[in-house]
């Protein structure tokens, strides 16, 4: 009896979410984020993430290892990339950028539980998850264009539209 309780102590302390620091953003902490994007089977990207602050968390799953070769290598260079072209609208708004390759994430609420999202079993094994604790989160599937990510941004975090230059015309 001694012994399946020390087991179960040990499992339950396994599994519990750990808190990793967030790398400053960058084009070439992306390039780290998702190192050579492929065969991560060692990374500690595979634990699942704890985010309590407003988060992007770009996923990329094991499942994508079912799509052929030249499908994965242009669909991670493109999610890699547009990632990178949103980076200065993320660190104007203080809005963090989480990678992961694991199949769950958590979020830790304003009361201090926590709540799980389920990445497995969406249409695409790779994407976006729109992270503002406190409020439902929005997952973006596949890749999204650098416009399209800007566009689901604004909205969903209710971001400034920086895409006019002038100021509004004044009618008299």
């Amino acid at each position: 009896m001694r012994r399946s309780l020390l087991a179960a102590v040990a499992l339950l302390a396994a599994c519990k979410p750990r808190p990793e620091p967030h790398p400053p953003a960058g084009s070439a902490e992306i390039a780290r984020m998702f190192p050579l994007g492929r065969d991560s089977t060692d990374s500690v990207l595979n634990a699942p993430r704890l985010v309590t602050d407003p988060s992007v968390v770009v996923f990329w799953l094991r499942a994508a290892d079912t799509i052929s070769e030249d499908d994965r290598t242009g669909a991670f260079d493109d999610l890699r990339y547009y990632t990178e072209q949103v980076l200065p609208a993320l660190d104007a708004n203080d809005i963090d950028v989480v990678a992961t390759r694991a199949e769950t994430l958590f979020v830790k609420l304003p009361n201090g539980q926590r709540r799980v999202v389920v990445l497995s079993g969406l249409d695409y094994p790779y994407g976006y998850v729109l992270v503002d604790p406190g409020g439902p989160e929005r997952i973006l599937t596949g890749v999204y264009s650098d416009d399209e990510l800007l566009d689901e941004l604004r909205a969903y975090f209710d971001l400034p539209d920086d895409s006019t230059d002038s100021e509004p015309r004044t009618t008299t």
